[in-house]
């Protein structure tokens, strides 16, 4: 029985073949331009989360909404990195959520700050939009759901191992 699925795999695949066949569509997420908003993602996740920590651990009482705004901004960019690195379609459909989401923040505490600067006495990371940051945060969540929502490739309906052998 173990010859038969010998027979099945090409003679250089190895033997784990099927499971890595089933991972090559969660790489999808991080070629080309997926890339680099990993990476934007990344660096975000680590500017928000250090800076929330440092003004939560140091000067919370000076401006609370906007520390821990800048936390569950932290959150959001942590989270959305980690997905598009997991890749795969569940990944997908979460990290495209949570992008609308990131969005519909920044848009949110952007106006805010703009309506109610008192109640701000410190940035947040979503602050007038992101312009501390270039407008960055207002820009990579819409460029990350435009990235998520193009066209997938076709997937195979059969792994590797199981195409019948040749002749």
């Amino acid at each position: 029985m173990t010859e038969n699925h010998a027979e099945n795999r090409p003679a250089n695949a190895p033997a784990t073949a099927p499971a890595e066949a089933s991972k090559t569509p969660r790489s999808q997420l991080v070629k080309g331009p997926g890339l680099l908003l990993v990476w934007l993602y990344g660096v975000m996740s680590v500017g928000s989360v250090s800076r929330s920590a440092y003004q939560i651990l140091t000067e919370f009482d000076r401006a609370p909404l906007a520390y821990t705004l800048s936390a569950v901004a932290a959150v959001v960019y942590a989270f959305i990195t980690y997905t598009l690195v997991r890749g795969g379609e569940t990944a997908r459909r979460a990290a495209l959520a949570c992008c609308a989401a990131e969005l519909a923040g920044v848009l949110i505490v952007g106006t805010w700050t703009l309506l109610e600067p008192s109640l701000f006495p410190d940035d947040t990371v979503w602050t007038t939009y992101g312009m501390g940051y270039v407008f960055i945060p207002v820009l990579l969540p819409v460029t990350g759901m435009l990235w998520l929502r193009r066209p997938r490739a076709a997937q195979p309906s059969r792994r590797p191992s199981q195409r019948p052998s040749p002749g």
